[in-house]
C-alpha cells in the first residue's frame, strides 16, 4: 500500500513504500486529473490509477514528468492514453538512456515485464508552460540541479509546489550540478509556497519551507569546502571518506538511511565535476 494525502482541495500526494520514499502527485478536475510524476515500481502506479478512476472517478488526461529518471518517469506506460508533458531535456534523456536503462533492469526484475519507456509528446526548453485543471492554474517551471532537465509543477491557487527532486531530504547532485541546484533552491525560497511536494520524502510545510531551504544551502556549501580540502591531498578520496553526513549537519537516517549513501556518492560527484576526474585513494583506503 503506497501513503496517501490530501493536501489541498482535489490535490493528493502519494509516497513509495517500495522505493527510497519516491513521491508522485494528483490534481483532479470535474472531468478529467493530472498526474505528476509516477512511482517506482509498477505496482504502485497502477494503484495512483485506481484511486483516481475508481474513487475519484475520472480519468488522468495529463501525465507531467518531472525529470527522465526512472523512478518519476517509467511508469508513464501505466496512464494509456494521457498527454505526458515535460521538460524538452527529458524526453531526449528518456529515449537515450530511459530505453537502454529499462532494458537492462528487466534482466534482473520481472516486476518491469509489462513497462516501456513512453517520450513525451509536450515539451517546453525556455521559460514556463501552463494548464488549467479547472480553476487550477499548474505552471511547469525550469528547476534543474538534480539533473539538468528538472521542473516544478505550482499550482499557483493553492500555492503548492511539486519541486521534482531537486528539494530532497538531502539535495542530491550525482546527475546535476550544484550551482544549478543553488539557484533553483533560492528560486524556490521567494515563491511564498504554502507547501512543497518534494521528490521523495514528507510534504514540507508552509513555516518550515525557509528553514529546510536553508539547511540544504548550508550542506552543500559544506560538501564544497571538503572537496575542496581534499583536492590539496595526495589521495583526496581518502579524506572524502572521512567526511561523514553529520559533520555536513544532515542526519543519516533520512531516505530510510539511505543518507549516508548519497552523501558518499554526492562528495565523489562533486569533486568529479569540479576537478574533471575521480578522486584517487590510497591502498589502504
Amino acid at each position: 500500500m503506497i501513503q496517501r494525502e490530501r493536501v489541498s482541495d482535489n490535490v493528493f500526494v502519494f509516497q513509495s513504500e517500495l522505493y527510497a520514499q519516491v513521491t508522485a502527485g494528483v490534481v483532479v478536475g470535474s472531468d478529467w486529473a493530472v498526474a505528476i510524476d509516477t512511482l517506482s515500481f509498477p505496482e504502485e502506479t497502477l494503484e495512483i490509477r485506481d484511486f483516481i478512476e475508481q474513487e475519484l472517478k475520472v480519468p488522468v488526461r495529463y501525465v507531467i514528468n518531472t525529470h527522465y529518471h526512472a523512478d518519476h518517469s517509467w511508469g508513464n506506460c501505466y496512464f494509456p492514453g494521457a498527454i505526458v508533458i515535460s521538460h524538452a531535456l527529458c524526453r531526449t534523456f528518456l529515449e537515450e538512456r530511459g530505453i537502454p536503462s529499462l532494458e537492462e533492469a528487466r534482466k534482473s526484475n520481472n516486476s518491469f515485464e509489462k513497462s516501456k519507456i513512453i517520450l513525451p509528446q509536450m515539451t517546453f526548453s525556455e521559460g514556463e508552460s501552463s494548464l488549467k485543471v479547472d480553476k487550477k492554474t499548474l505552471t511547469m517551471i525550469q528547476l534543474p540541479g538534480h539533473s539538468a532537465d528538472g521542473i516544478g509543477v505550482f499550482n499557483e491557487e493553492d500555492r503548492i509546489l511539486f519541486a521534482g527532486d531537486v528539494f530532497m531530504p538531502l539535495p542530491y547532485l550525482v546527475d546535476g550540478d550544484i550551482e544549478a541546484m543553488i539557484t533553483s533552491l533560492l528560486k524556490i525560497r521567494e515563491m511564498g509556497l504554502e507547501n512543497v511536494i518534494q521528490g521523495h520524502g514528507e510534504v514540507v510545510l508552509r513555516g518550515e519551507v525557509d528553514e529546510t531551504i536553508n539547511s540544504h544551502l548550508a550542506y552543500l556549501s559544506e560538501i564544497r569546502k571538503a572537496v575542496r580540502k581534499a583536492s590539496r591531498r595526495k589521495y583526496p578520496g581518502d579524506l572524502l571518506l572521512e567526511v561523514d553526513i553529520e559533520t555536513c549537519g544532515k542526519s543519516r537516517v533520512l531516505l530510510g538511511g539511505l543518507a549516508e549513501e548519497l552523501h558518499q556518492r554526492n562528495l565523489t560527484a562533486l569533486y568529479r565535476q569540479s576537478y574533471g576526474e575521480r578522486p584517487a585513494y590510497s591502498a589502504m583506503a
